[in-house]
C-alpha cells in the first residue's frame, strides 16, 4: 500500500490564504527513497495524569516503527500502536481538556508491556518530540526498555535554520500545510514522523540531520555553586534549570567544551561572581543515556 498524505496548498485565486489538510499517514511504502529501507526507527508520544512521573501515571502510549535508508529518507511506515491505562484514580479535568481522554476512555486498560517493550527494542533509536520528558515516563513504566538509544525531534533539529518558527509539534504541522489532533498520542507520533519527511534547500531530510546530531557523544556541563546572581547570564547561554539536581545545566559538543569552561571561568567561577564551587562539573552523555 502506498502512503498518501495530503499536502497544504495555497487557497485558489489568493496569494495569501493556505489551505490546511488534515494529516493521515497510512501504513506501507512512502515512496520516498529506493527500495525499502534497511534501518528501523521507532517514534512514541505519551499522554499522562501529571508532569512528574515520580508521582502520576501514563494514561495513553503510541508507538510506531518506520524504515529509513542510508540518507536518511524514511521509505516505509509500519503498523500504529496505541494503548491506553487505566491510573487508578479519576482523572483531572485539565487532563481530560487536553487531551480528551475520558475516566470511561481509561477504565480497566492496561499497556501491552511485553508488546511495547518488543517494539521499543527492535529499533535503532527512540524518538520523541520532547525526549526529555518522554523518557522518564517509558523507562518508570516499560523498565525492560531502559537503557536505549534515544533522539529528540525538537531539540536535535534546527527547526529555524529549515525556515520554521518555534519548535512546538504542532505548530510545525501547521506551518507545513497540515492539521492534527494535538495532544492524542497517536496523532502526535503521525506529526512527529511527518516533520522528520521534510527536507531543507539542500535536500537533507530532517531525520538525516536528528541521526547526525544525535548520534555524537557530547558533555552535560553542570554550574554547580553558580551564584543566584548569574542565573540571568546563563539563562542567556542556554543553560536550564534542573530542579532535580537543584542545578544549571547545559549539553555541550566536544569542540565547544574547552571555550564553555572558559565562559565559566571568566563568567560563573570568577572570584567576584561568589560561586561556592571552584569548577562546573562534567558528565559524559552517550545516546544511550542522553535525556535519561
Amino acid at each position: 500500500m502506498n502512503l498518501q498524505v495530503e499536502v497544504g496548498r495555497p487557497a485558489a485565486g489568493n496569494g495569501d490564504a493556505r489551505v490546511l489538510h488534515p494529516l493521515r499517514l497510512h501504513e506501507g511504502p512512502t515512496g520516498d527513497g529506493v527500495g525499502r529501507g534497511r534501518h528501523v526507527g521507532v517514534a512514541l508520544d505519551v499522554e499522562t495524569t501529571g508532569l512528574d512521573p515520580a508521582t502520576g501515571k501514563i494514561i495513553e502510549l503510541a508507538i510506531r516503527r518506520f524504515r529509513y535508508d542510508a540518507d536518511g529518507v524514511i521509505t516505509d511506515i509500519d503498523e500504529a500502536f496505541e494503548w491506553r491505562e487505566d491510573p487508578g484514580d479519576p482523572l483531572h479535568p485539565d487532563i481530560t481538556a487536553l487531551t480528551g481522554l475520558t475516566d470511561a476512555d481509561v477504565a480497566g486498560r492496561e499497556i501491552d508491556t511485553d508488546d511495547a517493550t518488543r517494539l521499543l527494542r527492535s529499533a535503532s533509536f527512540v524518538v520523541a518530540h520532547n525526549s526529555v520528558f518522554d523518557r522518564r515516563w517509558i523507562e518508570n513504566r516499560l523498565p525492560d526498555a531502559r537503557g536505549l538509544s534515544w533522539c529528540c525531534s525538537m531539540r536535535q533539529v534546527d527547526w529555524r535554520a529549515r525556515g520554521f518558527d518555534g519548535r512546538v509539534l504542532g505548530y510545525l504541522l501547521l506551518q507545513s500545510g497540515f492539521y492534527h489532533c494535538g495532544h492524542r498520542a497517536s496523532s502526535d507520533v503521525d506529526a512527529l514522523i511527518q516533520m522528520l519527511r521534510g527536507r531543507d534547500a539542500e535536500g537533507r531530510t530532517a531525520l538525516a540531520e536528528m541521526i547526525e546530531r544525535g548520534g555524537r557523544s557530547s558533555w552535560l556541563v553542570r554550574a554547580r555553586g553558580a551564584a543566584f546572581d548569574v542565573k540571568d547570564q546563563l539563562r542567556a547561554r542556554g543553560y536550564r534549570w534542573f530542579a532535580d539536581i537543584k542545578m544549571w545545566a547545559k549539553e555541550v559538543d566536544d569542540d565547544d567544551l574547552v571555550g564553555e569552561q572558559f565562559w565559566l571561568a571568566a563568567n560563573v567561577y570568577a572570584v567576584e561572581a561568589n560561586a561556592k564551587a571552584l569548577c562546573p562539573e562534567l558528565v559524559r552523555i552517550t545516546p544511550r543515556t542522553r535525556f535519561a
